[in-house]
C-alpha cells in the first residue's frame, strides 16, 4: 500500500499528542520541530494505534523498521504543517471538532460493529474516548485545513487528463463496475405524542425517586438509563461544556454542584442531570438518559409525507432537487439537492455493488433513469436516530465497461487531480521543511529523511471503487 495513505490513515483519528520529556525519565526525545518534542514512545504508540486501527478493519499490519520510521517522519510532517497553521492563523471552531469528532466515532463503530466492542478495543468508554483524544482530534483538522489550502490550488486541465490516461498502457485498463448516481429525500419520523408523554412522565418519576424520596441516583441510572455512562452510574468526567449538546450544557450550567436538575429535552431524549464540579467551563455530571420508544415514532405520517413529495414530483412538475433542498431531514445531502456521494472521496457515480443492503435493494427495482422509489426505511448516518425513510431517484445508470474517457472521465479525472496535487503537496512539505526547525536526536537513514507522500504505486492505477 502507497506509505502515505498506509502511515496517515489512522491520524484521521489519532493525532500524535505534544509530550513532555518529563513524561517517562527513561524515554527518549529523537526529534524536535520547533519547540515540538517527539519521543519515541509517541511513534511507539501511534504505531499501536495504527496496527489496532487496522485490526479493527480486519487488516493485517507487519511492524518492521521501516514502518517505524515512516511514522516519525509523518509526525514530523504532522508538526510542520502545525507550525504552518499558526503561521497563517488557521484555527478550527468546537462545533467543527465536535461534529467531525461524531462521525469518526460513528464510523469507528460501524467497523467494529457495536459502541461496546468499540469500548472494548480502547479499554474506554465513548465519553472518555471523546474526553482524551479532543484536543489531538482539533489538530488533526487544522492539519487537513493546511492540507486542503494546499490541494485547492491545484488544478488539472482536460489536456492533462487525457495525457494521463494516454499514458497507462491500454492493456492495464481496468474494468469499471456497473455503477449509478442517486438522490434521495428523507424524513425522519416524529414521536408519537402519547411515546414522548410516556418517556418524559417516566424520567418525572425517576426523579421524583431522587430528589424527593432520597434514591441513589448512580442505583437509578444502572437500573433505567439509556445513555452510554449508564453502567458507570451515569457518570460523565471533566470536560468542556462544549463537548455536550447545548440543552444539556445550559441546564448543567444553571446547577450549583450536587444540585439536579428538572427533566430536560434534548435530540436524545429526556435527561436527569447532576452537576458533581465546576472548573470554568469544564464539569462533572451524572446522566441519566430515558429516551423514546422507537416503536413509538409516527413512522405512518413519515411514509405519507413521502408519498405526497414522490406526487408532487412524478404528477404535477415539482424539481426533485428543490423539494429536496426545502424538505430532506437528511443533512449530508439536503443542500446538495438530495444527491448521494462517496463520503470518502465525494465521487457522484457509485458502484453498485458497493451501495448497503438497504439501498442495493431500492436501486434494483428502479429500470429507468429518472425513476423513484417508494418509501422505504434505513438507518440513517445521523446517529441520534436509529430509524428514517426515504424515496430514491435514479438519476444515472452506467453499464459495465472498460474504463475510457468518455464514461470513466470523472474516475479518470480524479486520480489524475490526485497525483497532481500530491506532487504539490511533497513539494510545500519539503519547501516548509526548510522553513522550520527540525533536529533528530537518533541516526535515521537519509532514505526516511523525507515527506511521506510516495505515489509510486498509484501511477497507473485507476480506482474501481
Amino acid at each position: 500500500m502507497n506509505r502515505f495513505f498506509r502511515v496517515l490513515l489512522v491520524f484521521l483519528f489519532l493525532s500524535p499528542a505534544i509530550v513532555s520529556a518529563a513524561n517517562s525519565t527513561s524515554d527518549r526525545i529523537v526529534a524536535i520541530v520547533n519547540d515540538r518534542i517527539i519521543l519515541k514512545s509517541d511513534v511507539d504508540r501511534e504505531i499501536s494505534d495504527y496496527m489496532r486501527q487496522m485490526s479493527m478493519q480486519n487488516q493485517s499490519v507487519q511492524f518492521d523498521e521501516s514502518l517505524w520510521y515512516e511514522v516519525l517522519e509523518s509526525i514530523i510532517d504532522n508538526y510542520v504543517m502545525l507550525e504552518k497553521a499558526e503561521m497563517d492563523s488557521i484555527v478550527v471552531s468546537d462545533d467543527m471538532v465536535n461534529r467531525q469528532m461524531d462521525r469518526r466515532i460513528q464510523q469507528m463503530v460501524q467497523q467494529t460493529g457495536s459502541e461496546q466492542a468499540l469500548e472494548q478495543a480502547f479499554g474506554q468508554s465513548i465519553v472518555e474516548i471523546r474526553a482524551e483524544f479532543r484536543e489531538q482530534f482539533r489538530e488533526q483538522l487544522v492539519v487537513q485545513q493546511v492540507q486542503q489550502k494546499v490541494f485547492d490550488d491545484v488544478e488539472i486541465t482536460r489536456p492533462e487528463v487525457r495525457e494521463f490516461f494516454e499514458s497507462i498502457p491500454s492493456d492495464s485498463l481496468p474494468m469499471m463496475p456497473e455503477q449509478v448516481a442517486l438522490s434521495q429525500i428523507v424524513k425522519i419520523p416524529s414521536p408519537l405524542e402519547d411515546a414522548e408523554i410516556a418517556a418524559r412522565e417516566k424520567a418525572e418519576q425517576i426523579r421524583d425517586s431522587i430528589v424527593v424520596h432520597g434514591a441513589s441516583f448512580e442505583e437509578m441510572a444502572r437500573r433505567y438509563s439509556t445513555g452510554p455512562a449508564a453502567q458507570n452510574g451515569g457518570l460523565l468526567p471533566m470536560m468542556p461544556m462544549s463537548d455536550l449538546v447545548s440543552e444539556y450544557s445550559a441546564a448543567a450550567a444553571a446547577l450549583d454542584p450536587g444540585e439536579v436538575s428538572s427533566v430536560v429535552r434534548s435530540s436524545f431524549g429526556f435527561h436527569i442531570i447532576r452537576l458533581n464540579r465546576r472548573q470554568g467551563d469544564n464539569i462533572e455530571t451524572n446522566n441519566l438518559l430515558i429516551t423514546i420508544d422507537e416503536a413509538g415514532l409516527d413512522e405512518q405520517a413519515a411514509i405519507d409525507f413521502l408519498e405526497a413529495v414522490k406526487d408532487s414530483v412524478q404528477n404535477h412538475g415539482m424539481n426533485f432537487r428543490e423539494m429536496a433542498r426545502k424538505h430532506s431531514d437528511d443533512e449530508f445531502t439536503r443542500d446538495m439537492g438530495g444527491r448521494i456521494s462517496d463520503p470518502q472521496t465525494g465521487q457522484r457515480r457509485l458502484a453498485l455493488d458497493d451501495l448497503d443492503a438497504a439501498l442495493y435493494r431500492v436501486v434494483l427495482l428502479l429500470e429507468e433513469v429518472g425513476d423513484i422509489s417508494e418509501p422505504r426505511s434505513f438507518n440513517p448516518r445521523n446517529e441520534n436516530q436509529d430509524r428514517a425513510f426515504r424515496i430514491v431517484r435514479l438519476d444515472e445508470h452506467i453499464p459495465e465497461h472498460i474504463a475510457n474517457l468518455e464514461q470513466s472521465y470523472d474516475q479518470i479525472r480524479n486520480i489524475a487531480l490526485q497525483q497532481k496535487q500530491m506532487r504539490h503537496f511533497r513539494k510545500f512539505l519539503e519547501d516548509m521543511r526548510d522553513e522550520v526547525y527540525i533536529e533528530y536526536k537518533i541516526d535515521v537513514p537519509e532514505r526516511y529523511r523525507e515527506p511521506q507522500t510516495d505515489m509510486h504505486e498509484f501511477e497507473t492505477e485507476i480506482s474501481t471503487e
